[in-house]
């Protein structure tokens, strides 16, 4: 029964000490620093912590899933890295523990224990004979070697002298500082790291919030109060004017709350931009004002320059729109066409409405104050262009569904004629189209607005196709008014084909109606080329009167230039998906500031950890670690039982192993030959041996 308990004990050992042989080994640690290595790079070339839609679009659905699943999006907070940082932390304590101890021991001795038989098996060894004493031998190498930088102790033994001398022991000192250090920053790291807030939320202590709710809304449950996080890295988006006092971290598929200590008031924000529209430099005006004492200090940061206060980092790392406040036009392109109503909205917030017995809400989302795109020149050059500002919103429809505008405030130049944007994302991802709608004299939407809604009415466009049968057809009999009355509605359900459906669609209802008439040939080519050129004439004629209701008389070539821009966006409006159309008039311009708060006490020991592993590296690479010895006894005894000649042993070594020791270690030698008035130098082997 012992015996069987001793041999489960012997295996418990050996397995525990193949365990620990494999934690210290160094194959484990390159695995695991190569993994890192490479972790680190997916989080360098992968922009960390951007909103999951920002990822959705850019990967598409399916590496979307893959990459959250692998936690790319927050590589340096995600378990499995930080398990390997634990990993790595375990695996280089253990080597250090097993190891230091040797290595100071190492150190401290000369290793005056050497024989003869082990020196000569040295890959540096050499051997010659002196007439000197022995005494005199031993001082002149002792001597030799402090010059040479060594430390020297000397031992007889037998009737025989040994010197021992070492130097570069910094460089074992070098080894224990380059693995200190990597503990050192592993401990700085996981203090640094969202182990901590993990735990807590795995316990259940803190919820992860997810619905996208103002500071005042979120639950008490998902709150971290100050000071209950040794280090974190949140951000906040403060408006000018405006103060927060909580950052926001990411966590999972949602963020928490972390309050602060203090009161952070946006006083003013400053944006400068590059000719291209590029922000070139932004900066921020804030006050902080400690919520204990009351104290406020107002402090400009800028990007890469960031305020520490109170033992938190403030970084400015971004900027947005703060609530700007716009007025617009709605113009309808359904219903009452043709009549607007001036609103009002603020970026950020919703506007709903109805129309024709549905739902719809506005949702702003963004305003730009510069669109600088490139453009062709007169010169037939590439320049940049200043569109002006626009606003982005969404379009949500009672289901849901949302398409996406971006609606410029001023009417932009193309080839000398100018028109107001409207671009148009209908899906996630989706390429944005324009919609381009001619401004008149007057750079404005109305004369267009009122041409469109002429042709949205049916009578009027009847009207207009009667008076211009009714002059062609002028002195005929009055029986032939019921015919010139069928032909005007006719026409005019062309033109209101043409206007909701598009010019194709009016093609194939003519096609249609030249069949049904048994039509073909050149007699159906010549009707269809009739009917056109009526229905041109219509389209013309009602622009005409646009144009009379307005007081002009003149008819230009940029009016004519309007009339054809205007058929071409006309038939494009059915597919823009909006019975209303936004016409951006004013705003009041407020920004955002977007800051980065962190707290970071694990930061002093990675940069104390970085000093000590780069110190550690400079004396392994640059400080050699090198031990020599020479043994001195006897050669040969007199009659008298006297020594006569002494033979002296030469050997050293290197833990570098490299040939600068082999050049060392020869002129040692010979410098030693030489002060000892030697024989038989040119004994072979006197040479090193090779390893």
């Amino acid at each position: 029964m012992t015996s069987q308990a001793q041999t489960a004990r012997k295996r418990r050992r050996s397995l525990a000490s193949r365990l620990y042989t494999w934690l210290t080994s160094m194959n484990l640690a390159i695995a695991l620093l190569s993994i890192l290595a490479i972790a680190s790079v997916i989080g360098t070339v992968l922009q960390q912590n951007q909103p999951f839609n920002d990822y959705l679009i850019e990967f598409g659905p399916f590496w979307y899933e893959v990459f959250k699943t692998l936690g790319l999006y927050d590589v340096y907070s995600v378990s499995w890295f930080v398990a390997i940082l634990l990993f790595l932390l375990a695996s280089t304590s253990a080597c250090l523990l097993r190891n230091t101890p040797g290595f100071l021991r190492d150190i401290k001795s000369f290793r005056l224990n050497a024989q003869e038989k082990s020196l000569k098996a040295f890959a540096h060894s050499r051997q010659f004979e002196t007439p000197l004493d022995g005494d005199e031998v031993a001082e002149r190498a002792r001597g030799l070697l402090q010059q040479l930088g060594y430390k020297a102790r000397l031992k007889q033994r037998d009737g025989e002298t040994l010197v021992a001398a070492r130097k570069g022991g910094m460089n074992r000192i070098g080894y224990v500082l380059t693995h200190l250090g990597m503990v050192v920053i592993l401990v700085g790291g996981l203090v640094d790291s969202k182990m901590y807030l993990k735990t807590l939320n795995m316990l259940g202590v803190v919820e992860v919030e997810t619905r996208d709710l103002p500071v005042s809304q979120v639950p008490e449950e998902s709150h971290l109060p100050p000071d209950s996080l040794a280090g974190f890295r949140g951000s906040v988006n403060i408006p000018e004017g405006k103060w927060g006092d909580v950052a926001f971290i990411g966590l999972k598929d949602g963020y928490v709350v972390q309050n602060l200590p203090f009161k952070i008031e946006v006083e003013d924000f400053f944006v400068e931009f590059y000719d291209t529209g590029m922000p070139k430099s932004f900066n921020s005006e804030l006050t902080l004002t400690d919520k204990e004492t009351g104290e406020s200090t107002t402090e400009t940061i800028r990007v890469n320059h960031p305020l520490r206060y109170k033992g938190y980092n403030i970084f400015q790392s971004s900027f947005g729109d703060g609530g700007t406040e716009l007025t617009f036009d709605a113009w309808q392109l359904a219903g009452d066409v043709g009549s607007h109503q001036e609103r009002e909205g603020k970026v950020n917030d919703d506007t709903t409405f109805e129309f024709d017995g549905k739902k719809y809400t506005l949702e702003f989302r963004d305003f730009s104050l510069f669109n600088v795109n490139p453009t062709e020149g007169p010169d037939g050059k590439t320049e940049n262009t200043n569109f002006g500002p626009s606003v982005t919103f969404r379009l949500r429809d009672a289901a849901g569904q949302a398409i996406e505008y971006e609606n410029y405030f001023q009417p932009v130049d193309f080839d000398g004629t100018r028109y107001f944007l409207s671009g148009v994302t209908k899906e996630v991802g989706g390429q944005q189209q324009f919609l381009f709608i001619p401004a008149d004299r007057n750079n404005s939407i109305e004369t267009f607005m009122a041409f469109y809604a002429k042709l949205k009415d049916r009578d009027a466009i009847a009207g207009v196709a009667a008076d211009l049968i009714g002059q062609t057809t002028q002195g005929r009999e009055q029986r032939d008014q019921r015919m010139q009355n069928a032909a005007a509605r006719s026409i005019a359900e062309l033109v209101t084909t043409f206007v909701n459906d598009g010019f194709s669609a009016l093609g194939e209802r003519v096609d249609q109606s030249l069949a049904e008439r048994g039509l073909t040939g050149e007699q159906a080519e010549q009707a269809r080329n009739a009917t056109f050129g009526v229905v041109q004439q219509v389209l013309m004629r009602t622009y005409m009167e646009v144009l009379d209701e307005q007081g002009i008389e003149d008819f230009t070539q940029q009016d004519e230039a309007f009339f054809e821009n205007a058929l071409d966006v006309i038939t494009v409006i059915p597919s823009y998906g909006s019975p209303i159309y936004v016409a951006p008039k004013s705003f009041n311009h407020i920004q955002s500031t977007g800051l980065e708060i962190t707290r970071a006490p694990g930061m002093l020991w990675v940069y104390l950890g970085s000093l000590m592993l780069t110190a550690g590296i400079f004396m392994l690479f640059y400080i050699h670690y090198r031990r020599l010895w020479v043994l001195i006894k006897p050669s040969t005894l007199d009659q008298d039982g006297q020594s006569g000649d002494q033979r002296v042993v030469v050997a050293g070594t290197d833990a570098r192993k490299n040939i600068d020791f082999d050049q060392a270690f020869a002129q040692f030698s010979n410098e030693l030959q030489r002060r000892t008035g030697s024989k038989g130098q040119n004994n072979p082997s006197s040479t090193p041996a090779k390893g």
